[in-house]
């Protein structure tokens, strides 16, 4: 016998330089099991518990090397499965390729055990590409097709394959009319604005005196290049979540992150600026950006449709932030009067500078910003940071100061619980050579944190460098979606919904051979920090954290203000705590 489709569909993931798949197995893609098999598991099939962490794995993998991820799953529950991890990349813009099997191709449209219509559940997250092999010669296109667009499109792109068509001999696509025949390869482009637009972008960028920055997840590798366009202009630089590693925190004039996850300073930088320099984001929450009419316009983005979305510009550049910076800068004039950099500067000091206060304030029993600020000193220059979607995100985004050589990322477009972990044991793979720190809580410890440990007990022997810390949050409370029904809705807090039960989550870890440490005193904080960074194995450190700790956004509207303190008259169950402990914050943020 000769190639069946199964043994060529593993080969030309290897010539499309896929190093490792993340999946679960099942009885349909038994066919592609076989085949890794036999080419001695290459590329490497990754065993995760769950085909959602698969998902959300293959996106953190395209996110922090820049190629490919690959998930795998079988039909019916397994695809569906793979749904919310896919969303995930589809959202941030992450070349992610599923593929998924299928019935036996005789079944299909007999109600058979596990059937699916596949192609409408996967149209949407991968509607740029979504095809179902229907036979032999048309397998090598639908690899081939989907690679591309997932690199082209940035996107999601999924091939699904009948469990009866992985087992069939493989046949070339025949030289004839009707029949297709494609290559592999794929080289990023040159893309950079024609002249005339980079005129005008300078036009405006020059007039303004107080110039703003925002930076996302498209300028990840113009570092230099914000940094020496910030300096000609005297502006400030704030950073959407996913452009936290953009430029470093120890620039003074680095606002540090924005949104309601943000911090003063880049309130005051968006409220006061009259030119707003927006490159690679698409950040959601326009709130915090300047009032329309306020500033003058400039955008950066590879992809036009993101042009204009989040505020309306005067300029819109469609490019790739690297090149498209360079071409710009010989045309951007140094600002003599750097007064407004100086105002940034101070802002920048001042609120470091309150963030230590802050972290200070005692709490019951640990205040969470003391954990995150202890880590931020000892964090190592190559280490790769993860967080999961909640209060640990805001505590990263504020208190983590990131340097040159650093890596991090989160869930960003739909912020989805239970990604931290999965993104975490991602970025180990792809760097097993760097130590990895994950910052989650304990609703996304429960929900699906726990489970993906034994994945790391599993490999965790195979990394040169051990150190994977997972920092938990234990406060027993959905704790982000507590203070959203306080600040949003002027509820209290309701205890059915936001009570978690207590989980010994130090204790599980050392039970399947991982190290474990809780933490519930504050002067025990910087000595957990330095053991974890010294362990010879990955390491669960649980810190028992006090949820009245405030969750605050930088600027407090007045709505929101009114809301707060309806919550806590209605009869708060964490209203005497609250106020115990965040007597400074809401003197400051909420009382009018």
């Amino acid at each position: 016998m000769g190639q069946l489709v199964s043994d060529f569909v593993v080969e030309r993931l290897k010539a499309w330089n896929v190093e490792r798949i993340f999946g679960y197995p099942g009885d349909s893609i038994n066919g592609l099991l076989g085949a890794l098999q036999r080419a001695k598991n290459m590329p490497e099939f990754i065993q995760v518990r769950h085909e959602e962490m698969s998902a959300f794995m293959a996106c953190a993998h395209a996110k922090f090397t820049g190629n490919v991820g690959v998930c795998m799953a079988t039909s019916g529950p397994g695809a569906i499965h793979l749904l919310n991890g896919l969303y995930d990349a589809k959202l941030d813009h992450q070349p992610v390729v599923a593929i998924v099997g299928q019935q036996k191709l005789a079944s299909i449209g007999a109600s058979y055990q596990q059937e699916v219509d596949l192609v409408s559940l996967f149209k949407d997250v991968a509607h740029e590409y979504i095809y179902s092999a229907s036979s032999p010669a048309q397998v090598r296109t639908l690899i081939d097709r989907a690679f591309r667009v997932a690199r082209t499109e940035r996107t999601v792109a999924c091939i699904i394959l009948p469990h009866d068509i992985q087992s069939m001999p493989y046949e070339e696509p025949p030289h004839e009319h009707g029949s297709v025949r494609t290559g592999i390869g794929f080289e990023f482009p040159y893309i950079v604005p024609e002249i005339g637009s980079l005129h005008r972008a300078a036009d405006v960028l020059n007039a303004g005196k107080k110039v703003a920055i925002l930076v996302g997840a498209g300028a990840l590798h113009a570092t230099e290049e914000v940094i020496t366009v910030a300096d000609l202009l005297g502006a400030g630089v704030a950073k959407a979540l996913l452009g936290k590693a953009v430029v470093p925190d120890d620039l003074p004039f680095v606002t540090g992150s924005i949104g309601f996850l943000g911090t003063n300073p880049s309130w005051e930088l968006m409220s006061e600026c009259d030119t707003l320099f927006m490159i690679g984001s698409t950040m959601p929450y326009t709130e915090f950006l300047p009032k329309e009419g306020q500033a003058r316009g400039v955008q950066i983005d590879i992809d036009g449709r993101n042009l204009s979305m989040r505020y309306p510009m005067e300029v819109n550049l469609i490019g790739s932030a690297v090149q498209t910076l360079q071409a710009l800068i010989p045309f951007l004039k140094h600002k003599k009067d750097r007064s407004w950099q100086h105002q940034i500067e101070k802002s920048v000091a001042d609120w470091w500078e309150l963030l230590e206060e802050r972290a200070q304030v005692k709490a019951n029993p640990l205040n969470p910003q003391r954990v995150f600020h202890e880590l931020s000193p000892r964090l190592p220059n190559n280490v790769i940071l993860t967080t999961d979607s909640g209060t640990s995100a805001m505590w990263c985004a504020r208190h983590l100061k990131m340097r040159r050589g650093m890596k991090v990322s989160v869930s960003g477009g739909l912020a989805s619980m239970g990604s931290g972990v999965p993104y975490a044991i991602a970025a180990k793979f792809a760097y097993p050579d760097r130590p990895v720190i994950v910052m989650v809580g304990d609703g996304a410890m429960q929900m699906n944190g726990i489970n993906e440990l034994i994945t790391i007990a599993k490999y965790w022997r195979r990394w040169p460098d051990p150190r994977l810390i997972i920092l938990v949050l234990n406060n027993h409370d959905l704790n982000f979606v507590s203070w959203e029904q306080r600040l949003m809705e002027g509820d209290p807090k309701f205890n059915p919904s936001q009570d978690l039960p207590d989980f010994p989550y130090a204790q599980y870890a050392k039970s399947i051979g991982l190290k474990g440490i809780r933490v519930d005193n504050p002067r025990s904080v910087s000595a957990a920090w330095d053991e974890a960074l010294n362990a010879d194995r990955p390491i669960l450190l649980e810190a028992v954290t006090d949820p009245a700790t405030p969750v605050l956004p930088p600027h407090i509207t007045q709505k929101q203000q009114q809301a707060y303190l309806t919550a806590l008259r209605k009869g708060d169950p964490d209203a005497e705590a609250i106020l115990k402990v965040s007597t400074h914050d809401v003197l400051e943020n909420v009382v009018p």
